[in-house]
This record gives structure tokens, C-alpha cells and sequence, in this order.
């Protein structure tokens, strides 16, 4: 398919803005500049518009297989697109678990006839997630896993982690851990401090993550493994993994956008929207998440998509899931927190969600708009007032913690592979 877009606003690697045009053929862009020729009868003007890269998912939840009745991949699909998001990782939580390469392939080919996006997979560290049996990484890796994934399941002894660290430097492939001592959690459901105090509901120390977080990178520095760290929400895990890369170890990290726009004061009103896992943390931890965004220790910010049913949300905090739906707000509530509120650049922010995960996936012909790269990329309204409306989603999850809030800029269109899988008049 052949697309031409014409008169967008383009910004180079170097961060100087032109007006240009986007010249895509058989899904790569073939050629950017002012005014290019040529004989195509429809085209998209973008004129006063921007035209990014598409965004790159490294925290998300698909739920499919086995878990369709939350999210499947048509709808996190669908749900992707309307945020930005050109490419999405599919965590291995699901059911058949992905820790073989006969499930790699089904997710593949059920992705390929299904989804509006790219979906690349992330394997399992072992049999089952169960924890005690590693899973055939090589196996896994050839069939074409990008990464390897506890799947959110902290409780791994520190033997079989190591063992896992090990054995992943000989594929040059990276390890991801979601950091949480349940032993230290316990029971609880929010941060512990004076606001889970006066509110009478169970805390969940920022011990919990940061002891997990210092025995992975200990780990990973003694096997010389590429760990990367996700969903960092405390103050501590930013100190700890900064000093960790300081002092060589081949760590990377992600946060998502709650950990650095939301705090547990948004829990007074025992709102269950609120509830994620980690928790909302203090205002101390969301200015050094923030400043470890800016210094470069945070490496990409992710969705943190989790879809839950609404009835598994809408109940007593106590019992209510852990989830957020955040594909369709992440790149938005993020670009006005970190750009317009902070002062971030345009282009250190772009690389967050787009160079950063590309080049921590092994995917080099994503990330940017050049030519020979893989024609991916969203139309972005900058001036445009947007209000957050879950109704409006098209994940399954339609609930969001930012619901109601006014936010600057929309996104317009995105398209994948040369494809146009989403377009609003303009």
C-alpha cells in the first residue's frame, strides 16, 4: 500500500522541527522532505499537525489467550491504536502460559490475523510461571520471544533467578522483574504511611519493592545479565538502580504514568481506580520517579495497561483487582505532565516511549521516522483541549482513575506498517 502524508510536523533525531512529507510504500517510509511528487489520488494533509513515531509498549497486559472476558487482542488492539501505541508486548501471565515455543507460535498467528498492531511476546522464566522448572529460553528466542518475563509474579527464590540471569547472556536476551517481597506486602492494598493510617486501610511498604529490586541487580550484576526492571514506583528503587548502572551493571527500567502523575492522596476517597499494584506512593517518590525520568536512569515509560472487569473494580477497596486501563491515556497524560507541566523535550520524551523500548527489544527498524524504517507512526493535535471519557475507550476495561480530567492534545491517526488502522477527521 502506498500513503502519502503531506505538510506534517517532523522532528529529526537532533530535535530541529521541519514541515514535511512522509512518502510510505509496502509498509516503510521511503522517502521524508518538503513537497515530494508524487501520483497518489488520496492523501492525509497534516498540515499544523504532528506526525511522531509510533509508541512502543514494554508494560502490558493482553490477556489473551485465556483471559478474553478482561481483554483480548482485538480490543487492546483497537485500544492501542487510539493512544498512539504502534507496538505492544504481551506479558506471559497468560493461559496457556508463554513458556514454550508451540504457544509462541499460536499467539503469532492469532496476532497476525487479529490485531491492528505489532505484538511481540515476552517468554516465560519458567514452566507454568510456577517458579521452580526453567522454561526453554533458546527454544522460546528462536521462535521469535523479544524478552524473558517473571509475568508479575515476584515470588522467585533467588537461586532460580540467577540461574535464569545466567543462562539468558547466551542469547543477549533481557530479563524482566516485577519487584515486589509479598512476605514484607503481606495483606496490603495501599502505601503504608500516614495516609493508609487515616484512611484504616492495610499498607504495603516501599521495602517491598526496593529489597527485591537490590537483590536483582546484585544478581544480575555477578552473571553479567541485561536485567530491566519494570513498573519502578518508589524513591529508593530510582537511588538504587542509578547507582546499579554507575557501576556497570546492564539495568534498564520503566515506570508508568500513574507513578508520576497520581499519589496515594488520590486514595482518601477509597476510589478502587485508583488501586495498582505497586501502589500509588508519596509526592516524595513521584519527584525522584520524575527526576529519574529527566536524568535518564528511568530508561522508557510504559502504559501499565492491566485491564480488569468493571465488576472486579466496583467493589469495597479492600477487595476490588489491581488494575488500570491506560493505553488510551498514557502518551497523553504523560506529554502533559512531563512536557508542558515540566519543561521536558519534545524529542527526550518521544525516546521514552519510542528509541529507547526499540533499541531494548532488538527492534531497530522501529522507534523513529527514517528512511528504511518500518512505517509506524501517529498523527498528534498538539492545540487540541481533550477530556478523558472511559466510556469511550475501546478496551473492555472502560474505567480509568482519570476520568473526567481535561488534558491537552489527541491523537488523530496511527499507522501500522504503512497501514491506516485509525483515523478521525481533521
Amino acid at each position: 500500500m502506498r500513503l502519502l502524508i503531506k505538510n506534517a510536523s517532523v522532528f529529526d533525531e537532533s530535535g530541529s522541527l521541519d514541515i514535511s512529507d512522509i512518502f510510505i510504500d509496502y509498509g516503510e517510509i521511503v522517502e521524508i522532505g518538503p513537497k515530494l511528487n508524487y501520483d497518489i489520488p488520496e492523501y492525509i494533509d497534516a498540515k499544523g499537525k504532528y506526525v511522531f513515531p509510533g509508541l512502543i509498549d514494554v508494560s502490558c497486559k493482553i490477556c489473551d489467550p485465556g483471559f478474553e472476558y478482561k481483554e483480548d487482542i482485538a480490543t487492546v488492539s483497537k485500544s492501542a491504536i487510539k493512544g498512539g501505541f504502534t507496538t505492544l508486548t504481551a506479558s506471559p501471565d497468560t493461559n496457556p502460559v508463554i513458556d514454550d515455543k508451540t504457544v509462541v507460535k499460536y499467539i503469532d498467528n492469532k496476532a497476525k490475523n487479529l490485531s491492528y498492531v505489532n505484538i511481540y511476546q515476552y517468554g516465560g522464566m519458567t514452566k507454568g510461571l510456577n517458579g521452580t522448572q526453567m522454561s526453554e529460553v533458546g527454544q522460546m528466542k528462536q521462535a521469535g520471544v523479544v524478552a524473558i518475563s517473571d509475568g508479575g509474579k515476584a515470588d522467585y527464590d533467588a537461586s532460580l533467578l540467577s540461574n535464569v540471569l545466567k543462562y539468558s547472556t547466551m542469547f543477549d536476551i533481557p530479563v524482566i522483574t516485577f519487584c515486589e517481597d509479598k512476605s514484607i506486602s503481606g495483606a496490603g492494598v495501599m502505601n503504608k504511611g500516614i495516609i493508609s493510617t487515616e484512611v484504616g486501610l492495610r499498607g504495603i511498604p516501599r521495602e517491598s519493592e526496593e529489597v527485591v529490586v537490590a537483590r536483582n541487580l546484585l544478581l544480575a550484576k555477578y552473571a553479567g545479565a541485561r536485567i530491566h526492571i519494570t513498573n519502578i514506583s518508589t524513591k529508593g528503587s530510582v537511588w538504587l538502580i542509578r547507582e546499579a548502572k554507575k557501576n556497570g551493571v546492564k539495568a534498564t527500567c520503566d515506570t508508568c504514568p500513574h507513578y508520576f502523575t497520581l499519589t496515594e492522596e488520590d486514595l482518601r476517597g477509597y476510589g478502587t481506580f485508583f488501586k495498582v499494584k505497586p501502589p500509588l506512593r508519596t509526592k516524595e517518590d513521584v519527584e525522584a520517579v520524575i527526576e529519574g525520568i529527566f536524568d535518564g536512569t528511568i530508561d522508557m515509560v510504559s502504559s501499565g495497561h492491566s485491564p480488569e472487569t468493571i465488576e472486579r473494580k466496583m467493589t469495597d477497596f479492600e477487595n476490588a483487582a489491581y488494575g488500570i486501563s491506560s493505553l488510551e491515556t498514557a502518551f497523553l497524560v504523560s506529554y502533559n505532565c512531563l512536557v508542558l507541566e515540566r519543561g521536558m523535550g519534545i524529542m527526550d520524551f518521544l525516546k521514552k516511549l519510542t528509541v529507547n523500548p526499540a533499541k531494548f527489544l532488538n527492534l531497530p527498524e522501529k522507534g523513529g521516522l527514517q528512511v528504511g524504517m518500518s512505517a509506524d507512526m501517529f498523527i498528534f493535535d498538539a492545540h487540541a483541549e481533550n477530556k478523558i471519557d472511559p466510556s469511550t475507550f475501546a478496551s473492555k476495561a472502560k474505567f480509568s482513575p482519570y476520568s473526567g480530567k481535561t488534558v491537552k492534545g489527541k491523537v488523530l491517526g496511527t499507522i501500522v506498517q504503512g497501514r491506516i488502522m485509525y483515523l478521525q477527521e481533521f
